[in-house]
């Protein structure tokens, strides 16, 4: 019997190694935080990669909408979940880079307590004016904005967002003095900018997609470094003189910190199939979404990046909220 056993050893040491190679997979179905209200942007994205990745997992995966407090409440929920990967969740701009810097009760360390494991994709900024603004390029726009000093407003969807600190950025430059009026979201801002009540915004594309191919608002600028397929003609900031102005809102993957590299390397490579397909493909380009690098381990040293430069331009303009 001990001569046999030892006969089989080489048989059954590659089927042991096998096995311990193999690949993580959950045991149950996964609970994907998603921390805004069903029925967005946001649910879309996720439900496009999750199906596909539910299926290669052989788990299903279920969106838990927990909105509320700009994300923070759904990210907060995803930094306290067990770390095995049986909860994950959605990542974005805001929650995880710029609101560590305006909010002293935020309920989580967003450096130390989540892992960025994938981005699904991105929304570039647009730079859009109202049709009676007369500028074409961002040139013409800071120019005719020096010329009425104290006469313009620019709408962003709150104090702290993206779409508000890319002025400050214009401000800090060019010195260029525009009154911020904050909305509670695009369905407000918008119109204010048709009334003539503001004259410029930045927003995400897919917003802006609609009235831009009705001809009711102008596109002077995308914030990303290359420009957008859905919008050819529109040139980039780089390409109008600002080339340290990269800005996308994104839609990523989070986990909890502790979470084993398997299951991240899992999780990573899934989603990355995932937005390979063509189905996926489609659905992004028809939101006017774009997909970023996404190698192992860029997710989570871009959002450092960004927290870094969020937080030096909120510092150094004195931006709080209460």
């Amino acid at each position: 019997m001990r001569r046999r056993s030892l006969l089989a050893a080489p048989f059954l040491l590659p089927a042991l190694a096998q096995a311990q190679a193999a690949p993580w997979a959950p045991t149950r179905p996964v609970r994907f935080i998603v921390p805004w209200p069903s029925g967005g942007l946001n649910d879309i994205v996720a439900r496009s990669f999750n199906d596909p990745v539910s299926r290669a997992l052989g788990q299903p995966i279920v969106n838990d909408f927990r909105a509320g407090a700009g994300g923070r409440i759904g990210v907060a929920e995803v930094a306290r979940a067990a770390p095995d990967g049986h909860t994950i969740g959605m990542g974005n701009l805001g929650p995880l880079t710029i609101f560590p810097h305006l909010f002293r009760d935020i309920p989580y360390d967003a450096a130390t307590d989540l892992i960025p494991i994938v981005m699904f994709a991105a929304s570039p900024l647009v730079l859009v004016v109202a049709n009676d603004v007369p500028a074409n390029n961002v040139a013409e726009f800071l120019a005719w904005v020096r010329q009425r000093p104290g006469r313009s407003n620019y709408a962003s969807v709150g104090v702290g967002t993206a779409q508000h600190l890319i002025f400050e950025m214009f401000r800090q430059r060019d010195g260029i003095a525009m009154e911020h009026v904050p909305f509670r979201g695009t369905n407000e801002s918008l119109p204010a900018m048709m009334r003539g009540d503001v004259q410029a915004m930045f927003d995400t594309l897919p917003l802006m997609l609609p009235q831009l191919r009705d001809n009711r608002i102008r596109a002077l600028a995308v914030t990303t470094p290359a420009r957008v397929p859905q919008l050819p003609d529109v040139p980039t900031l780089k390409e109008s003189g600002y080339a340290d102005i990269d800005v996308a809102t994104w839609y990523g993957v989070i986990a909890p910190r502790g979470t084993p590299q398997p299951v991240v390397d899992r999780l990573h490579a899934e989603y990355i199939r995932a937005g390979a397909l063509p189905e996926v493909q489609a659905t992004l380009s028809n939101l006017g979404l774009i997909t970023l690098p996404n190698a192992p381990g860029e997710f989570a040293t871009r959002a450092a990046a960004e927290r870094e430069r969020w937080g030096q331009i909120i510092r150094a303009q004195n931006i709080r909220v209460e």
